[in-house]
């Protein structure tokens, strides 16, 4: 798998910090699944993180610190806990998904327009969270939009053209609000690829205003 396109230095290091939300991390972390250069970074970051922090100025605990502590490991125990269940990997009509999928709710496909379906990706931990799944015929176009925030898409299979290149699987796209672009999958395969919003689309076309309503986003 050659993967060209990755996040942001700055994207990786939200990840790494754990400020990244949730939806992003979703798709970033499966980024990160495929690509060890990113993979790399991630760690170097968590590396600096953790050297800052250990040459930090130490904060004095209370005098009941460790007694707090205890009481509180003490009260849970005593509460019955579900037994764990192993999460099978996550997948769509036969098509395997990343692992950071797992545990997410992922919704039936639905007509958004000529050979495109969306299925809603629900977060538990967070439910506000704005995660898509699109599935697009080849030689297909989207229509043409930008962004109110920042767009992330890690494609899963197939491919598709914009004016940034050729995104394959295991790439990501990362777009803020200052991109316009109309992404048109490549001819022989359908395309699937994860993309996780910070804001609504903002659509440039008729056609993409007419269905916006439609998609929700």
């Amino acid at each position: 798998m050659t993967i060209s396109h990755h996040p942001t230095d700055e994207t990786l290091m939200r990840y790494a910090a754990g400020t990244l939300a949730a939806g992003p991390a979703i798709v970033v972390g499966a980024h990160l699944a495929a690509c060890p250069v990113c993979h790399a970074r991630v760690r170097g970051f968590e590396a600096l993180g953790g050297a800052i922090l250990a040459q930090t100025e130490p904060t004095q605990l209370s005098p009941s610190a460790l007694s707090d502590v205890l009481a509180r490991i003490d009260a849970e125990e005593g509460i019955p806990q579900p037994p764990r269940r192993e999460q099978k990997p996550a997948e769509i009509d036969g098509v395997r998904l990343p692992d950071s999928l797992r545990g997410c709710g992922i919704g039936r496909w639905r007509w958004i327009g000529p050979g495109m379906r969306m299925s809603r990706i629900g977060v538990p931990h967070d439910p506000d969270a704005t995660v898509i799944m699109l599935r697009v015929g080849p030689g297909r176009a989207l229509p043409d939009h930008g962004h109110v925030g920042t767009e992330f898409t890690y494609i899963v299979s197939g491919s598709f053209t914009d004016r940034f290149g050729r995104f394959l699987p295991g790439d990501l796209a990362e777009m803020d609000e200052d991109v316009e672009h109309q992404p048109v999958v490549d001819p022989g395969e359908e395309c699937i690829c994860i993309a996780a919003l910070e804001g609504k689309m903002r659509f440039n076309s008729l056609i993409g205003r007419l269905i916006q309503p439609i998609v929700g986003l």
